[in-house]
């Protein structure tokens, strides 16, 4: 049997769903089988390998477990999917350093001669990394296992289920001792990582109390969108790739901010607006914030090193800028008596505005009342830009983290 098409109508969103679908399968499992909490396990998408436009497809660590990465490589041809594990992880590559193995998710009846093809690709890894195929039949048990749902095939259908059965899992995590009411929960699963919500709850707090209407102090708000979008748009001829590359852009930058224990505010056109610091402030969550605006910019150079394959004309920049500020906000409720649908007004939204517009590709622009909340190690990785004239707002002091910066900053940090 031949491989299927490359770009099919819906190959692309197909993979993208099953890296969706590995995300949750690899959470649970160490949940289930190694009794871990979920907000213990760090999982990042599109994470930077140290190789221009090399980015892991996903990164797992949790504790007592050596992080390992996973590659969602349905449908694509042989030969691409062994060039791009050996680019990704080959004995030249320190990708691997202190991993123990990459997770391929692939269909081997696509391929005549799997077992030569999985010979290969086992021999291309370096480092010590093991390869662990999850074929579809491997993927559906696990499934059934985890989340009591069948995988007959890969058909929209049938995916479909399956992410029913995960939220519905989800759900019943966060929200194990309370009446049961399906819509107001996918609208708090949607803005906030599931164990967030059972943190919440634990600390006495019912469904409809977690974000009452009022006035919240301290919240930094983050603001990322994409470098140059409407050049992209305007050099793509096949609309396809458009959606495609928002459609994972937004999927992405949603599992990482829900992941780094963020609020998901919304999506305007090419940007994305998330809240930490909402109901409550967990320790640590300005310097949370900024880990995961450093993550947002892998995810958005990882978009745009993908949108530039598939167009002719070179783009003057790719990735996104990404402003930051901290300040309080006002809570209400967009329509009377609503907690599932909530806005926000509060001058650090458009203080944050201001400062994205400032940054370019690969930068974050801060506030100076966020900087001086970081710890001086954080500091060092920024400089002072001139301050910023913004209409409406007044001259601001602001702080910028450069590509350098931020990559310096990450090596102090340690691994993730």
């Amino acid at each position: 049997m031949q491989p299927p098409p490359d770009r099919s109508d819906d190959s692309f969103e197909l993979r993208l769903f099953l890296e969706e679908i590995a995300c949750n399968v690899c959470r649970f499992q160490h949940v289930k089988r190694d009794r871990l909490s979920p907000a213990t396990i760090r999982i990042d998408q599109e994470v930077f390998l140290g190789i221009p436009d090399a980015f892991a497809d996903i990164r797992v660590e949790a504790p007592r477990v050596p992080p390992y990465f996973v590659e969602v490589k349905y449908g694509y041809p042989a030969e691409r999917i062994a060039q791009s594990l050996a680019r990704k992880y080959g004995p030249e590559s320190t990708a691997g350093d202190g991993a123990a193995k990459v997770i391929l998710v692939v269909d081997p009846r696509h391929y005549g001669d799997w077992a030569d093809l999985e010979g290969r690709l086992r021999c291309s890894l370096g480092r010590g990394l093991h390869l662990e195929v999850w074929a579809p039949d491997h993927l559906a048990t696990l499934l059934r296992d985890l989340f009591g749902v069948s995988l007959p095939s890969m058909s929209a259908e049938d995916i479909l289920d399956v992410r029913e059965a995960i939220d519905r899992a989800k759900g019943a995590y966060a929200f194990t001792d309370e009446q049961r009411d399906d819509r107001f929960e996918a609208a708090l699963l949607w803005h906030f990582a599931f164990w967030r919500l059972r943190e919440l709850r634990e600390r006495g707090l019912q469904k409809r109390s977690i974000l009452p209407p009022g006035v919240y102090t301290d919240v930094v708000v983050l603001m990322a969108d994409l470098c140059s979008f409407s050049s992209y748009v305007r050099d793509t001829l096949d609309e396809r790739v458009v959606q495609n590359c928002l459609t994972s852009f937004y999927a992405k930058s949603r599992y990482q901010i829900i992941n780094e224990g963020g609020m998901l505010y919304q999506f305007l056109g090419d940007a994305v607006i998330a809240l930490f610091g909402l109901p409550d402030k967990p320790s640590g969550y300005v310097e949370t914030a900024l880990d995961c605006a450093s993550s947002l910019v892998e995810i958005g150079n990882a978009v745009s090193a993908e949108w530039q394959r598939q167009i002719d004309r070179v783009q003057a920049s790719g990735g996104v800028h990404i402003g930051m500020a901290i300040g309080d906000l006002q809570i209400m409720s967009l329509r009377p008596f609503s907690r599932a649908h909530m806005g926000a007004i509060g001058d650090c939204i458009n203080m944050t505005a201001r400062l994205d517009a400032a940054g370019g590709s690969g930068e974050v622009v801060v506030s100076n009342t966020m900087f001086q909340q970081l710890p001086l190690a954080r500091q060092r990785a920024f400089e002072e830009l001139e301050p910023l004239e913004a209409r409406n707002v007044g001259r601001i002091r602001a702080w910028k983290l450069t590509p350098e910066g931020r990559a310096r900053s990450a090596r102090e940090r340690g691994p993730r």
